[in-house]
């Protein structure tokens, strides 16, 4: 069980490097164009500049992936559920973004098949320790 919970760790902790400078650029510059993007990318988004999607990708995709770690690392009972969520959570941040700015980078299927993994990660560690 102990290389199940380091593996989410793992998945939890790299899903944390990408999001938090990535949310902090675009806190730094909400219009996207220090990290080479524009507001026209949000078009059809219910947004106007970058600073939700900044918020959301720092504290939820980075802040969480962070908290999700360290509950992992330590093999918290919460860190099962924790995975599973974050998991679900970044599937969905990238189907939402597809959706609304269209397929832009091979970031976006890499971190939808991590999510899918963390997610599937921590059902196999909820599974194993309802069995137990």
């Amino acid at each position: 069980m102990k290389k199940a919970y380091v593996i989410l760790g793992c998945i939890e902790a790299f899903t944390a490097l990408g999001a938090i400078p990535a949310g902090l650029m675009f806190l730094w510059d909400t219009s996207g164009a220090k990290v080479g993007q524009t507001t026209a990318l949000l078009a059809h988004s219910p947004f106007s500049s970058f600073l939700i999607p900044a918020l959301f990708l720092l504290l939820v995709n980075g802040m969480g992936s962070v908290a999700g770690a360290v509950l992992s690392f330590f093999q918290n009972r919460h860190a099962a559920l924790a995975g599973m969520t974050l998991g679900i959570i970044l599937c969905l941040w990238i189907l939402i973004q597809v959706y609304w700015i269209g397929f832009t980078s091979w970031l976006q299927p890499v971190f939808f098949v991590v999510g899918v993994a963390e997610a599937e990660c921590g059902w196999l560690i909820l599974k194993k320790n309802r069995e137990t």
